[in-house]
C-alpha cells in the first residue's frame, strides 16, 4: 500500500499540462488538464489542488466525492460508474487500493514533475487486479486506458469500463458530429446542460454516424477561439463516448468499449483491456486537431507526402471487367500522371454482381483466364503501381465458403440476421475462418506485386454471434480478429499499404488507422458534399490519410454536374487519386485533368504535410481553408463558393495562421480553366502578381474575393517575401 500523502504528478508537453492528484491510496484524479502551466513545484500543485476543491452542501457526500479517471461508486460518485461488472452479482462495487504508481516505470514517492510521459498505477480490491494509464504525448494529446484482471476463481462479467475526464464549467456547449452513408461527419452542437450525452455506436465499425470527436468548449468556439476539451474513443467496434455534468455542478467527457451482455466473462487470470481514450485541449478547433495530426504524423510507420496519385476503376465500369477496357483506362491515367492504379469489386469467385461471390478470395477464371497477370504487368510497366479491393470480413450466403462452412457466419441464434447488401458477417474470431481467409489473401499477394489494399466492410454487425459458442455475442473478439489480420499481412508485407474503407467513411477512429495508411471518407465524391465532409474530418486526420478523388462531371451519387475546376480544387486538400471513366473524357479535359494531377504532384509537399487552417465567419454560403508549411515559409488557401455570392456585399477574405510581421506575396492560382463566373478583384492584377502584405493583415483586413458562380473554388498562394 502506498503511504505517501498529498503525491502529486505534473506532466507537461505540447503546450498542455496535465496535474495528476495520487493521494494515499487512490485512483489518480486529473486535477487540471489545460493549456500549460509553468513553473508548477510541489507547494503550487497542492495549492492548486486545494484551491479546486468544491464546498460541500448539506445533502451533499462529505467530503465531496474523488473524481479520478475511472469514476467510483464508493466515493459517492452519483454519476456514471467506470467501471460496471459482478461476480453473478456480487463484487458489482470494487473498493480499489492503489498499490504502486510509476512515471515511465520509476516509483513515485512525493512530487514528480515530467514532460511527456506515461503514468501507470496499479490497484487492486482483493479479488480484482487493476491498472489505469495515463500518457502524455510530445504533441500535448493525452490518452488513458485501463486493464482489469480477475484474480478470484469465479467469473467476472465486465458489462462496461468506460474513462472519464474533468472540463470546467466554462465548458458549456458540447460539439460532436452524426451522418450517414454518403454523408458522414455532419457536425451538431447543443448546450452542455445537465445530464448525461451519450453516444453510442452498436453497429460493430466505427459507423458513419459516430461521434468521431466529443468536444466541450467555452460559448462560441469556433476554429480559431475558445478554450475547447475533446476525447475520441480510438476503437473500430462497439463503442461510446459521453459528456456527463451532475448536479453537484462536476461535468466530465469520457468514453469506451460498449460492451454487449456477457461479452466479456473473466476467468481466474484473465484479463479485459479497454481502448484508449484519446484526449486533445486546443485553444480553438484547429489546435485541437493538430494535436491528433501531430500524434498520427509520429507514429512508427509514418505516411509520407509523397502520396503516389490513385485511380480506382470503381466509377468508370463498376463491375464489366473488360481487359482492354481496363487497359485502356490505364493507359489514360498514366498519361495524366496517376502514379497507382486500383482494381475495385468484382475480380473473384462468382463476383458479377453484388449478389455472390463474397469470401472466394480466388481470382475468376472466367473473367480472368489469364490471371491479373496481363494487368497487372501492363500497369507497372506504365510506371504505375497496382492496388487490389478486398472484403475479408464479408460473405454473400451464395458463396462457396458460405455453403461450405454455414457456421462460419455471424448470429445470435440457428436462423441468420436479416441481410444487408445481400451478404453477411464472416466470424473471423473462428480460428479456421481466420486461417482460410489469411490464407487466401497471402496466396493473392504472393501470386502478383500488390502494393495496396483497398479494405473494404460494407454492413453493419447485426446479431453478431459466436455460433459456434452458442451465439455468443463476438463483436469485441470479432474487432479484434480485424486487427490482428491487418497486423499479420502487414508483418508479411511490410510495405503493403491498406485503405480503411467501410461503406464510404464508416470505419475512421485512430485504432484503426495505427494499422491502416489511408480512409476512404465517403462513397460520394461530389464536391459539393466533400467540401463539408473533408473540412470535419480533418478534425481528427491530417489530409494525407483523407482519400480525395476527383470524380465524374456528373456525380454518381447526387446526379449534379459540376466543372473539372472544382472537382478537382475540392481533391487536391487530400490524398489525390480519380474515379472517373476516362474514356469519356474529352481531349480538354484530359489536357486540364493532366495539368492538376502536375500542380498537385508539385504541391503534395504542402498540401500533404503543412498544418490545416480553417476560417470561421463566413456561413454556409462561403467556406475559406488551406494549409500552412510548419515554418510558415508558405501557404496554400482556397475559397469554395458553395453558393452564389452574387447578392452579397463585397466579402473580404481573411487568411489566417501566416507569422504576424512577415510580408507574403499573396496572389491567385489558375489550373486548367478559370472558375465560372469568375469576376477577379483590382488587386490580382493583370498579370495575377498579387500584393504584398504581412501576415497580421491578411488576418485581420484580409483581401477582397474574386466574384464566381456557386461551386466553384479559388485558389491562393501566400509566399515569404
Amino acid at each position: 500500500m502506498l503511504s505517501d500523502v498529498g503525491t502529486t504528478v505534473v506532466l507537461t508537453a505540447g503546450g498542455v499540462t496535465v496535474l495528476v492528484d495520487t493521494a494515499g491510496d487512490q485512483l489518480p484524479a486529473v486535477r487540471y488538464w489545460g493549456r500549460e502551466l509553468p513553473g508548477l513545484d510541489a507547494d503550487l500543485a497542492a495549492a492548486l489542488i486545494t484551491t479546486a476543491e468544491p464546498v460541500a452542501g448539506s445533502n451533499d457526500i462529505q467530503p465531496r466525492p474523488r473524481l479520478s479517471v475511472l469514476p467510483e461508486q464508493r466515493t459517492g460518485w452519483a454519476g456514471r460508474p467506470g467501471l460496471s461488472g459482478s461476480f453473478d452479482g456480487a463484487g458489482w462495487s470494487p473498493a480499489w487500493t492503489v498499490t504502486e504508481v510509476t512515471v515511465d516505470g520509476a516509483p513515485v514517492r512525493g512530487f514528480t514533475a515530467a514532460g511527456a510521459a506515461t503514468l501507470t498505477a496499479r490497484a487492486s480490491d482483493g479479488r480484482l487486479d487493476l491498472t489505469v494509464v495515463l500518457e502524455l504525448r510530445d504533441c500535448g494529446l493525452l490518452r488513458v486506458r485501463a486493464t482489469v484482471r480477475n484474480q478470484d476463481p469465479g467469473t467476472y462479467t465486465v458489462d462496461a469500463l468506460a474513462l472519464a475526464l474533468p472540463v470546467p464549467p466554462d465548458a458549456v456547449e458540447l460539439l460532436d458530429f452524426t451522418g450517414r452513408h454518403n454523408l458522414e461527419r455532419v457536425p451538431q452542437r447543443r448546450p452542455f446542460g445537465s445530464g448525461a450525452h451519450v453516444r453510442e455506436n452498436r453497429k460493430g465499425r466505427t459507423g458513419a454516424d459516430s461521434a468521431y470527436l466529443l468536444h466541450a468548449g467555452t460559448a462560441g468556439f469556433g476554429f480559431a477561439a475558445g478554450d475547447i476539451w475533446a476525447v475520441h474513443t480510438a476503437w473500430s467496434g462497439n463503442h461510446l463516448h459521453y459528456a456527463e455534468q451532475v448536479h453537484t455542478g462536476e461535468q466530465l467527457l469520457g468514453g469506451g468499449e460498449l460492451l454487449l451482455p456477457g461479452e466479456i466473462r473473466l476467468g481466474t487470470g484473465e484479463a479485459y483491456e479497454s481502448p484508449w481514450v484519446y484526449a486533445a485541449y486546443g485553444h480553438g478547433l484547429d489546435e485541437v486537431a493538430r494535436r491528433f495530426h501531430r500524434h498520427l504524423r509520429a507514429r512508427e510507420r509514418p505516411v509520407g507526402a509523397d502520396r503516389p496519385v490513385t485511380l480506382n476503376v470503381w466509377e468508370a465500369v463498376y463491375f464489366d471487367h473488360d481487359l482492354d477496357r481496363l487497359l485502356d483506362l490505364a493507359e489514360r491515367a498514366a498519361a495524366a500522371g496517376v502514379e497507382r492504379y486500383v482494381l475495385d469489386d468484382g475480380w473473384f469467385g462468382s463476383r458479377r454482381d453484388d449478389t455472390s461471390g463474397l469470401g472466394d478470395w480466388v481470382v475468376s477464371a472466367d473473367v480472368w483466364p489469364r490471371g491479373l497477370h496481363p494487368l497487372v504487368d501492363r500497369v507497372r510497366a506504365l510506371g504505375m503501381q497496382f492496388g487490389l479491393w478486398f472484403e475479408p470480413e464479408m460473405v454473400n450466403p451464395d458463396s462457396d465458403l458460405a455453403r461450405a462452412h454455414p457456421d462460419w457466419i455471424m448470429a445470435a441464434r440457428d436462423d441468420r440476421p436479416v441481410e444487408s447488401r445481400q451478404q453477411q458477417v464472416l466470424n473471423l474470431a473462428i480460428p479456421e475462418a481466420y486461417e482460410h481467409i489469411k490464407g487466401q489473401m497471402l496466396a493473392i499477394l504472393e501470386e502478383y506485386p500488390i502494393g495496396y489494399v483497398k479494405w473494404d466492410h460494407n454492413r453493419d454487425l447485426v446479431e453478431a454471434g459466436d455460433r459456434t459458442r452458442g451465439g455468443r455475442p463476438a463483436v469485441h473478439a470479432q474487432t479484434l480478429a480485424y486487427y490482428r489480420l491487418l497486423d499479420e499481412l502487414r508483418g508479411a508485407y511490410p510495405d503493403l499499404e491498406i485503405e480503411s474503407c467501410s461503406s464510404g467513411g464508416a470505419r475512421v477512429d485512430l485504432a484503426v488507422l495505427e494499422r491502416t495508411d489511408r480512409v476512404w471518407v465517403s462513397d460520394n465524391i461530389d464536391p459539393h458534399d466533400r467540401q463539408a465532409m473533408m473540412r470535419w474530418t480533418t478534425q481528427l486526420i491530417p489530409p494525407e490519410f483523407m482519400g480525395s478523388h476527383i470524380a465524374s462531371g456528373r456525380s454518381h451519387v447526387t446526379g449534379r454536374r459540376h466543372d473539372l475546376s472544382y472537382r478537382a480544387g475540392t481533391a487536391v486538400f487530400g490524398h489525390l487519386g480519380v474515379e472517373w471513366d476516362l474514356a469519356g473524357a474529352t481531349v480538354d479535359e484530359l489536357t486540364e485533368l493532366g495539368e492538376w494531377i502536375a500542380f498537385y504532384r508539385e504541391q503534395r509537399g504542402l498540401l500533404l504535410a503543412g498544418d490545416v487552417v480553417r476560417m470561421d465567419g463566413y456561413g454556409d454560403r462561403l467556406l475559406v481553408h488551406g494549409v500552412l508549411a510548419p515554418d510558415r515559409n508558405r501557404a496554400l488557401f482556397a475559397m469554395v463558393a458553395t453558393d452564389s455570392l452574387m447578392p452579397n456585399p463585397a466579402v473580404r477574405l481573411r487568411l489566417r495562421g501566416l507569422t504576424p510581421d512577415r510580408r507574403y506575396r499573396v496572389r491567385p492560382v489558375i489550373v486548367g480553366r478559370r472558375p465560372s463566373g469568375l469576376i477577379p478583384p483590382a488587386w490580382w492584377g493583370d498579370d495575377r502578381t498579387g500584393q504584398v502584405l504581412t501576415g497580421a493583415a491578411l488576418e485581420r483586413a484580409g483581401v477582397a474575393c474574386p466574384r464566381v458562380h456557386p461551386d466553384q473554388v479559388v485558389l491562393y498562394r501566400a509566399d515569404a517575401v
